[in-house]
């Protein structure tokens, strides 16, 4: 009787040991909606909206970064956007486009978990430029004219709701605010604000990596 009882207490423990290890690697594990990740590195591919000078916008990006322990990460950026057409009060159209680029630096809150929340910050340098839009002909095209362009700096905080997709798949939503130096346009139709470019943005990010 005594031999059977440490068997049954030999595998006992056992169990247990055996149950405490699965769990501890269990929680080692990111979990995502349709299985588990890891850590490394991703890139990241972005549309979203803006307004400049009261104008609606649309951008896209993209960045890459590299994942430390799976709830910091570190790269670059680069960022384009254009305006929608105005049609000024001389019978004429212009837009602004321009872009920027820098670094990223993106704190990763409860990585493992499914639905975490990630808190983006973008730094870096970047140039606009005014253009008017003449009509060419009797077919209704444009031609477009840069009259104007300036550089400028910026930074760029934002908070992004992060799905784990996959393993190698992340979908995220998120908001964010850009913080400029002023612009200075010359010659131009329509008078742009020197802090056009300040304001919020929002968007939809997918990213491609392991996490």
């Amino acid at each position: 009787m005594e031999s059977k009882l440490r068997s049954g207490f030999s595998i006992f423990i056992l169990s247990l040991l055996t149950f405490s290890i699965s769990a501890q690697d269990d929680q080692n594990e990111i979990r995502t909606l349709f299985g588990n990740s890891s850590n490394g590195g991703y890139g990241a591919f972005s549309i979203g909206f803006t307004q400049i000078n009261q104008i609606q916008a649309i951008t896209m990006g993209g960045r890459g970064e590299w994942i430390i322990g799976h709830s910091l990460g570190l790269g670059f950026y680069g960022s384009g956007f254009m305006t929608d057409f105005v049609k000024t009060a001389a019978d004429m159209n212009y837009n602004m486009v321009g872009g920027h680029g820098g670094i990223v630096i993106e704190p990763i809150l409860i990585p493992r978990f499914p639905v975490h929340i990630s808190f983006p910050l973008m730094a870096g340098i970047g140039g606009i430029a005014y253009a008017e839009n003449q009509q060419s002909g009797f077919q209704g095209n444009y031609d477009a004219y840069i009259k104007s362009t300036d550089y400028f700096l910026i930074a760029e905080p934002g908070a992004e709701l992060e799905f784990n997709l996959t393993r190698w798949m992340r979908l995220a939503i998120g908001a964010s605010y850009k913080v400029t130096t002023d612009i200075h346009f010359k010659n131009t139709l329509e008078p742009i604000a020197n802090n056009a470019l300040k304001g919020i943005s929002g968007g939809v990010t997918i990213k491609f990596g392991k996490f």
